[in-house]
């Protein structure tokens, strides 16, 4: 079980409120649940605790683009009415919450460090000793370090180890995985949020999220890609041994497919979603040509009569630029040096996603076994938020439990993350709160 959610010695696991706000560039979503003390289960057995909703609210996001705020008062407006819907269907009122994020161009990096231990028994304070002593290593000059998560932890040269604590040796090692992003796309986040009277309890990566809710953990395990479509960026995750490795983004999703109908057929942006959502595939079919569609063309007068078109000329236009998003994940994954572990895997997720032919074309283009990927293991969503493009949205729910060996941030004399979001010591409070309420 996670160390983070593991109640002291003697002490029971309280029920607790989370609250989680999902910004894209489709939607805003803010979730409220209530996590409650349960048994593993035996298809996610890393979960500490039972995922409520009591409170869900979304809107359609204004003033993003590819995952960057580019209008402050409008992506505050849709953040405002999303917090405000899910408050008033929960029936409590917000001051925190835990946000993604998925601009900035995110980096991953594997460092790692060691500590002289002196011969004693591993305590807890030796582990967040070598964990900040990796964190220091992954601080650069407008960046910002995302998430820091040990990936083993070794004794005296001999690697491998899950959990020290109590172990004896010289020298305590830990390897880690440092996910990194710009500083200006995070604090412009951040003070959006504040806009809206909000304080920001944790930042989690949207790949990372989005893997802790669709993968399975024989899929973590055994090692496994999520791919995360969203409307303006397309998100890569690595899980191997249970623990997340990699990630990667691109500035590019479902927005953009929209954008090339609209251009190769002159249709206007409403109708163009709509063709790509009701006819639109990634796969041609013999039956396109004969298939007809109707597009009311760009700028015309409301009694014009719309114009034929083949949907064998739509599918081609949608196929191209699916082809071409998905050949870029699968280069990042190659160049990453993570595709051999993660073996004959692919989960696929968020809105993009779920266009129809997408797992066929992603299981010819990565020669791997690929499924599309729902939600896992939270109970109380409405039956339209359970598919693949709330993921990422309970991925942020999941993830205080099972986070391990993730060094928090903390203020004062660890000295590290003090830079964070530039709050100074914003994200030392998320950790009080997952130790007093787990």
């Amino acid at each position: 079980m996670s160390w983070l959610s593991e109640p002291k010695k003697g002490a029971v696991r309280r029920s607790g409120i989370i609250t989680v706000l999902d910004v894209g560039s489709s939607k805003v979503c803010c979730i409220i649940a209530r996590l409650m003390p349960a048994e593993e289960g035996r298809a996610l057995r890393h979960r500490t605790h039972r995922v409520k909703v009591i409170g869900i609210g979304h809107q359609q996001s204004q003033g993003m683009k590819s995952g960057v705020i580019v209008d402050l008062d409008r992506a505050e407006e849709a953040i405002r009415l999303a917090v405000d819907a899910a408050e008033r269907m929960a029936g409590l009122t917000v001051d925190s919450l835990i946000v993604n994020v998925s601009a900035g161009r995110l980096r991953s990096e594997t460092i790692s460090a060691s500590i002289n231990l002196g011969g004693h028994e591993v305590a807890q304070s030796d582990i967040n000793r070598v964990l900040a002593a990796g964190a220091r290593q992954g601080l650069e000059t407008e960046r910002e370090v995302v998430h820091s998560l040990a990936t083993g932890f070794s004794l005296d040269a001999e690697r491998g180890i899950r959990d020290p604590r109590g172990m004896v040796g010289s020298e305590l090692g830990v390897d880690m995985h440092i996910l990194t992003a710009d500083a200006a796309p995070l604090r412009n986040l951040e003070l959006c949020i504040n806009r809206s009277h909000l304080s920001v309890e944790r930042m989690v990566a949207t790949p990372y999220a989005s893997g802790l809710a669709a993968l399975v953990d024989d899929e973590a395990q055994m090692g496994a890609a999520c791919i995360d479509m969203g409307g303006g960026t397309t998100t890569i995750s690595v899980f191997a041994e249970g623990k997340f490795v990699w990630a990667d983004a691109l500035p590019v999703g479902g927005n953009h497919v929209t954008m090339d109908l609209v251009r190769g057929l002159s249709a206007r942006l409403e109708d163009a979603e709509r063709l790509k959502v009701m006819h639109g595939s990634a796969l041609i079919s013999s039956s396109d040509d004969r298939d007809i569609v109707s597009i009311h063309p760009m700028g015309a007068d409301p009694g014009e009569q719309p114009i034929q078109v083949p949907r064998a000329v739509m599918t081609r236009i949608i196929r191209a630029r699916i082809e071409e998003t998905l050949e870029m994940a699968r280069d990042k994954l190659n160049r990453s040096g993570y595709g051999g572990l993660v073996g004959r895997r692919v989960v696929l997720t968020g809105g993009a996603s779920q266009l129809v032919g997408l797992p066929e074309a992603t299981r010819r283009l990565f020669g791997r076994n690929v499924r599309l990927g729902r939600p896992l293991g939270v109970a109380g969503l409405p039956e339209a938020a359970k598919g693949a493009a709330f993921s990422a949205s309970v991925g942020l729910l999941i993830y205080p439990q099972v986070a391990e060996f993730e060094n928090r941030g903390r203020s004062g004399k660890s000295g590290i993350f003090t830079r964070a979001t530039g709050t100074g010591g914003r994200f030392q409070r998320v950790s009080q709160w997952l130790k007093s309420n787990f």
